[in-house]
């Protein structure tokens, strides 16, 4: 029997809602094929946990993270009660960060019997990999003087290291899918970062002759995830690019309540971290309408990462079986509850 030890974070909003939600089915996926099970153990990490401590998790909180499989996280913030910055610098990005969690993946997918917010989106499929922990999200920087002298100066980081690691993913993917790599560049206008970003590219790129790729500006590249998004595969961005792609991808899905991420760790020292793209919707809370699908969809994620592929190729395709005899919630169109779409998913898992 395989044990998956995984810390559950529901954190904020609609957060709480959804994972258990995504813990049923996990478990249910666990009991049909047999020879896994899963070990939840649920922390209360969140703006509430900062109201009642000062702080988003306690002094050992990564220590404690540290000894999972991985982290399965709901939503993180709330900013009536907590700035942003303070929420996610305290909670999110402390674990990509400390816990080296060096790529983003997120796929977006037109799931059948979801209505695209595209006239006629034909079938895209494209999965976008992101470097996760430097680039235009780096710390260094400061502000200086007051009043109308005031400076703030961010200093974008980008090591040879970290966007190879990011490109040779990037290829990987592509090679066992439509075989295309499309690169997010901003070189006509970023006069340092994005020509060192273009010419790892280009170096990485030769090493893949099978692999066909090319380089897009971002802003071009943003336009082509609407006009033409079935004919892109795998994207590969910075950290900013590649956050800002991937959500005009969860768009362009229909409803940014289906979209999944993993945050990975490639180095196995410490566990990844598996989020659905959404944030924490306080505006529903308590509703019984979030939709569940992007954290199942997440579920499917941490599957795979964790040796699962088969397991987690049925489990998506049961979520596609389910949307496709429309089984959705208000924000893709639907009128099922939160809980109604996440009791179909786990009858159909058990046939």
């Amino acid at each position: 029997m395989k044990t998956l030890k995984i810390a559950s974070i529901p954190g904020d909003g609609v957060g709480r809602e959804i994972m258990p939600e995504a813990i049923r089915v996990l478990e249910k996926v666990a009991d049909v094929h047999g020879g896994l099970k899963f070990d939840f153990e649920e922390f209360p990490y969140s703006c509430d946990y900062y109201l009642k401590h000062g702080a988003m998790m306690p002094e050992d909180g990564m220590d404690r993270l540290s000894q999972f499989d991985s982290v399965f996280l709901g939503a993180v913030g709330d900013a009536s009660k907590v700035p942003d910055h303070i929420s996610l610098w305290g909670l999110l990005l402390k674990i990509r960060q400390e816990f080296q969690q060096e790529i983003n993946i997120r796929p977006a997918k037109l799931l059948q019997g979801i209505n695209s917010k595209l006239a006629n989106p034909q079938d895209f499929d494209i999965v976008v990999v992101r470097e996760n922990s430097e680039g235009e999200y780096s710390s260094i920087g400061g502000r200086i003087f007051h009043d109308d002298n005031e400076i703030a100066i961010q200093n974008n980081v980008f090591s040879k290291r970290a966007t190879k690691q990011a490109m040779n993913i990037a290829f990987d993917l592509a090679s066992k899918r439509k075989g295309l790599v499309t690169s997010a560049t901003k070189s006509n206008g970023i006069f340092h970062a994005m020509p060192f970003w273009d010419e790892i590219f280009e170096e990485i790129s030769a090493k893949h002759p099978n692999i066909k790729s090319e380089s897009k500006h971002i802003d071009a590249l943003a336009a082509y995830f609407i006009t033409h998004p079935h004919e892109l595969d795998v994207v590969v961005g910075s950290n900013l690019f590649g956050d800002i792609l991937s959500d005009v991808g969860a768009a362009i899905m229909g409803s940014i309540g289906v979209a999944p991420s993993a945050n990975l760790n490639l180095n196995g020292k410490y566990p990844s971290m598996f989020e659905p793209v959404h944030g924490s919707a306080p505006d529903i809370v308590g509703k019984g309408i979030a939709n569940p699908i992007g954290q199942i969809w997440t579920a499917k994620m941490l599957l795979e990462f964790n040796g699962e592929a088969n397991i987690a190729e049925h489990l998506l395709k049961v979520i596609e079986e389910v949307t496709a005899d429309g089984y959705q919630t208000a924000d893709l169109g639907g009128k099922y509850k939160m809980t109604e779409v996440t009791d179909e998913i786990i009858k159909r898992l058990g046939k």
